[in-house]
């Protein structure tokens, strides 16, 4: 199976500054796993969206798979309490 490639809305980077750096670690390692399987143990698709989305501690990955191009963009990440009202 070939990797999927990751790309990322250009608002992710505003994402990642309230979050700890601890907690950004472990995200981007989340991230990074979504290149070989977008579609892992965990992942829920979003109900009326093409979107997915993932969790990794109190936070949530929301992204988009393009499988005819390999690739997964990441459009938000946030704490489980805020993501969904802002997608």
């Amino acid at each position: 199976m070939e990797k999927y490639k990751i790309t990322f809305k250009r608002s992710v980077t505003k994402d990642f500054i309230s979050i700890p750096k601890q907690d950004v670690v472990r995200i981007l390692d989340k991230i990074e796993s979504l290149s070989d399987n977008p579609r892992a143990e965990g992942c829920i698709k979003i109900a009326g969206k093409a979107l997915y989305r993932v969790r990794q501690g109190a936070y949530r990955i929301v992204y988009e798979i393009f499988d005819q191009h390999l690739i997964v963009n990441v459009i938000k990440i946030a704490h489980r309490s805020n993501v969904y009202g802002s997608i």
